[in-house]
């Protein structure tokens, strides 16, 4: 019985690690925390952004500059995943960044300028080109420009849509009916008006002086939304340069949908601290988390720190500087949020380039780390060698979880799609450790040792 039990445990073992799915990444193995597989699952695309899965399981990809992708998947079990039939869904060169999809059908996709909804017919994977309707318009501004789409599970009816600001230092995004660095939400339901809505002045306000708050989610049991913000690059202080570690990314909290907190959270006047090491300038009481005055048109600011803190809204979080956090997704119950980092660029030692999850408490809805971590997101899949990004390295932008609760994550430098599990070690990740080269290898061997420690007891 033992040697049976052992030759069964073993054969168990090699066929967990082995799957019909061979695609390697054309750059070194991205390293998964300890209790985490991953998969290749797509590749080929153009610049695939933002993800979703439709009521028939099939992924729904927003490829920048190429349209709306739909990957129907071969599921063999844990991250065995492969494409089994790749359709374009919408062929639009226009589309940039924004997917959602109602339970309704009614599939929702942006350009810079607009929000544009299609009937979807899941089962066919096709839309209605003849309902094709523009939703939200006067959106347009050179600089950042995606618009994040999300429909609110909390208010059904309602499509959330952010837009960032003009360039570096937007003077615009001071003036608040200008419409630039703004969360706004819009009644997308039966009763929704018929002419396009003005991004501008239409719709409820969640917020505004956000400079590019490009991931937006809600807590699934509190309905609180939550932003990620990217921040300012080439920022002084008093003359000097303290771009390389400030100002900080953020994760700001803007409410509910029928208790929106609304405000002005600091952009382009005040900063939220990451690093208050040197060469920061006149630090006083000032930590991770605290907002700031910066210098303007080459001198400082006339706003003050004691302004920036007591007239500004504060973030929930601070994440290192230049992470540039994309995306972030709740799982199920709400426990922890996941971020997309999507990688440094104007830093000489590169940063994020990772998914990372945020530890949430489940009675207050909010992160469990208090407002001044600085290791509240922890890596669950990241890169060995940052030196080797952006061109050869995986960088995250959209997460999406299917019902199997694995986190599916676009890859848009490379044009893939990669599947993440959680293979029992944990939803807070841990220290990240070596890929064996054969994705999803580790946990089935960790299996597979069980087995023979059991045969032999």
């Amino acid at each position: 019985m033992r040697g049976s039990a052992f030759v069964l445990l073993f054969g168990a073992g090699l066929a967990a690690a082995k799957c019909s799915n061979n695609l390697q990444p054309e750059y070194d193995n991205p390293v998964p925390a300890q209790g985490w597989s991953w998969r290749l699952v797509a590749n080929g695309l153009t610049k695939p952004r933002s993800i979703t899965f439709d009521s028939a399981g099939a992924l729904l990809v927003l490829d920048e500059g190429a349209g709306v992708n739909r990957l129907v998947l071969q599921d063999d079990g844990n991250t065995c995943l492969s494409v089994k039939e790749k359709t374009v869904v919408v062929a639009d060169n226009a589309l940039g960044h924004g997917l959602a999809l109602a339970d309704d059908g009614t599939l929702y996709a942006s350009t810079d300028n607009e929000v544009w909804s299609w009937a979807y017919d899941a089962g066919a994977g096709t839309v209605d080109a003849s309902s094709k309707r523009t939703l939200v318009t006067n959106m347009t501004n050179e600089g950042h420009t995606s618009r994040t789409l999300l429909l609110s599970k909390a208010s059904p009816g309602w499509l959330i849509v952010s837009r960032g600001s003009e360039g570096n230092d937007d003077p615009l995004a001071e003036i608040e009916e200008s419409g630039h660095s703004q969360i706004r939400a819009f009644d997308v339901g039966p009763q929704r008006q018929a002419a396009p809505y003005n991004y501008s002045s239409d719709g409820k306000q969640l917020g505004w002086g956000l400079r590019n708050s490009v991931g937006v989610a809600e807590h699934p049991v509190t309905g609180g939304l939550f932003s990620v913000e990217n921040n300012v690059d080439d920022l002084h202080r008093q003359g000097i340069d303290i771009h390389v570690d400030n100002p900080g990314e953020e994760l700001n909290y803007h409410g509910t949908l029928d208790n929106i907190e609304g405000g002005n959270y600091g952009y382009p006047v005040c900063y939220a601290l990451w690093s208050a090491d040197a060469p920061f300038p006149a630090l006083g009481d000032l930590k991770t988390g605290s907002q700031f005055a910066p210098d303007r048109n080459g001198n400082q600011s006339a706003t003050n720190d004691t302004a920036c803190n007591t007239d500004y809204k504060a973030p929930q979080l601070t994440f290192h500087a230049h992470t540039a956090p994309l995306d972030i997704k709740f799982d199920k119950d709400g426990a922890n949020a996941y971020v997309s980092f999507h990688g440094s660029w104007n830093r000489p030692d590169k940063v994020g380039y990772s998914v990372n999850v945020v530890a949430w408490d489940a009675a207050s809805g909010r992160p469990r780390a208090p407002s001044d971590s600085k290791d509240a997101a922890v890596p669950v899949l990241s890169n060995k060698d940052l030196s080797k990004c952006p061109k050869d390295c995986f960088r995250p932008v959209g997460l999406a979880w299917d019902t199997q609760e694995r986190l599916f994550v676009a890859s848009d430098t490379t044009g893939e799609i990669y599947v993440l599990a959680n293979d029992g070690g944990g939803n807070s990740g841990g220290n990240s450790t070596e890929d064996s080269g054969v994705p999803g290898l580790i946990p089935s061997l960790t299996l597979l040792g069980a087995g023979i420690l059991a045969s032999l007891m």
